[in-house]
């Protein structure tokens, strides 16, 4: 467990500025009355998650590799990382969609419906907790890889 402490910390403060940037658009009214600008500044946390996963290997490969690492041993780390944060991705959408932005499936939902995107059906089978769980799942395994390879093939020193 210690040997992934590193990994562990940066997972959870991934989770938190996850938390942290839900509650700052929520603020900004993307899950309300600009809803249907979500989609589009959503993206914008990328920029956070990168950096997150810039600074927990560049964390790895000065305290636990004595500043040399290579590539396979900084993207073990990051995966061990995006594990971390898959494994608690229902305890945080749950937070985000019961607790932080509770109206959001509802307003998302009218939108899609409203400007013709989706029918009702459509919109109420994919905006809800269970699938945007399932969702947020497969989306943290999946760019979490991609970002771990790709941070750990700039962060590699021998």
């Amino acid at each position: 467990m210690k040997k992934f402490s590193i990994e562990i910390k940066w997972g959870i403060l991934f989770i938190l500025s996850t938390l942290l940037w839900i509650f700052f658009e929520k603020a900004l009214g993307w899950h309300d009355e600009l809803v249907s600008k979500h989609f589009l500044y959503t993206n914008l946390f990328a920029i956070i998650a990168v950096l997150i996963y810039v600074l927990a290997l560049r964390e790895k490969r000065a305290k636990f590799y004595n500043g040399k690492m290579t590539w396979q041993q900084g993207f073990v780390s990051g995966i061990v990382m995006t594990i971390v944060v898959a494994v608690f991705t229902p305890l945080t959408q749950y937070l985000v969609h019961e607790v932080i932005s509770p109206s959001y499936f509802d307003n998302i939902i009218s939108y899609s419906v409203d400007s013709g995107r989706m029918t009702q059906e459509k919109a109420e089978e994919f905006f809800n907790l269970n699938s945007y769980i399932i969702q947020s799942i497969f989306m943290a395994l999946g760019a979490g890889v991609v970002t771990s390879a790709i941070v750990a093939f700039f962060l590699k020193k021998k």
